[in-house]
């Protein structure tokens, strides 16, 4: 993680959510992923990213996701799971699963998806005990890890107060700051302004509040990383849905809608997995 954040440029990170879809991230060639509380909960339990997934869920999901790859995976650990004591106890099980960072954000539970009406964040006091605990828990662990610390503030409370309180996390030992949804190309260049200095994230959510601004832009506006949380998720719901509405009408998906079996049992790891098991056959 700390390697993707020196080298030079953008990095462009599509989101996952279970070992698949991390693993066809990292055979597209992406330097690092995102495990995205949204389409964990769409896709383990077909709700919404409104605060029901729990934390044993979200760290299940995470230890097969990143033991699927070798390439950084940030965890989305949403507010910590309770007070400053389940925050350390969940930073602790995301260094353990292999997550490379951690996203704590300071809104106010049940939180829920940052593009998403009804959101709100504690008072600044709570959000920065919320992060030192983070930090401590991180400390204590003896391990190489990343802490991302996110804030919802600029929707409620306003822009200043949220790069204020990126300011305060930076100061506790944040390396990674996400300010989450700006509602404007000023706005994005105001937080790489007056936050430069520390890797930015900016989360672009299609059709949400936060312009889906070029590569070229937002690398030259000062952000390192370009999140998509659900671009992934949306293609390939579509896919499917296009291909149900096929079958369902007496047809079949196009040949060139779809993967071949073939490079399929490629993906998966099936030549892989056959010949390590013909090494251990009994040749007697």
């Amino acid at each position: 993680m700390r390697q993707q954040l020196a080298l030079p440029g953008l990095r462009v990170m599509p989101c996952c959510w279970d070992a698949w879809s991390a693993r066809l991230i990292e055979q597209a060639g992406f330097g690092l992923t995102f495990m995205s509380g949204f389409a964990v909960s769409a896709t383990r339990l077909g709700m919404p990213d409104t605060g029901l997934i729990s934390y044993a869920e979200m760290l299940d999901q995470g230890r097969d996701l990143c033991d699927a790859v070798d390439i950084p995976v940030i965890g989305d650990a949403d507010t910590g799971y309770g007070n400053p004591l389940n925050v350390q106890r969940t930073i602790r099980g995301y260094a353990q699963a292999g997550f490379a960072c951690a996203m704590i954000e300071d809104q106010l539970a049940p939180k829920r998806c940052g593009h998403t009406a009804g959101k709100d964040v504690v008072e600044r006091a709570e959000a920065l005990t919320r992060f030192r605990a983070a930090v401590e828990a991180r400390t204590e662990t003896g391990l190489d890890f990343l802490l991302m610390a996110r804030t919802d503030a600029r929707t409620t409370r306003g822009l200043e107060e949220a790069i204020d309180r990126a300011k305060a996390f930076r100061d506790l030992g944040a390396d990674v700051l996400f300010v989450e949804a700006p509602a404007s190309e000023e706005e994005l260049a105001r937080i790489a302004r007056e936050l430069e200095g520390t890797p930015l994230m900016a989360n672009l959510v299609e059709d949400g509040d936060t312009p889906m601004l070029a590569h070229a832009e937002l690398e030259a506006l000062g952000f390192k990383i370009a999140a998509y949380p659900l671009t992934l998720l949306e293609v390939a719901s579509k896919a499917i849905n296009e291909a149900l509405a096929e079958m369902a009408s007496g047809g079949h998906p196009r040949d060139d809608a779809r993967l071949s079996f073939s490079e399929l049992r490629e993906l998966v790891g099936f030549p892989a997995y056959n010949a390590a098991e013909e090494r251990y056959r009994n040749k007697d």
